[in-house]
């Protein structure tokens, strides 16, 4: 299991350009415990370790275990179902994209996005989780 810090919330990233990994690392990890994965499938492993993020950022083009299919992988699950997901992506049409999806996601962003919209979209989310309790 990935070293945790106590108190901080978990974010799971899914995305398969090590870039963007990099770049969310570097901009949440002062705030929250980032989780980088660069596959749907890798991502799907690390759930099934027993690993529960308060919030994912998606990509939704990947190769071999999409983005897509890793949304609705979760979303069927009992266990998984309600964890918030925000999607990032450089997907044409994303708004159109989000709209057919079958699952509900909290927002998403077309990249390039811009990281202070996306810290705030996050922080907004994560504060509504602690409300909701």
């Amino acid at each position: 299991m990935e070293n945790v810090s106590f108190g901080k919330k978990q974010i799971l990233i899914v995305d398969d350009e090590p870039s963007i990994l990099k770049l969310l690392n570097f901009i949440l990890s002062k705030q929250y415990t980032v989780h980088a994965k660069e596959s749907g499938y890798k991502a799907h492993l690390w759930l099934e370790e027993g690993n529960f993020p308060d919030i994912i950022i998606l990509d939704l083009h990947m190769p071999h275990f999409d983005g897509t299919s890793f949304l609705k992988s979760i979303k069927i699950s009992g266990y998984y179902r309600e964890i918030p997901v925000i999607i990032l992506s450089a997907a044409e049409d994303l708004d159109k994209i989000v709209a057919n999806l079958p699952f509900k996601v909290e927002a998403h962003f077309p990249k390039p996005f811009n990281p202070e919209s996306l810290k705030n979209e996050i922080a907004r989310v994560l504060a509504t989780l602690t409300t909701a309790i």
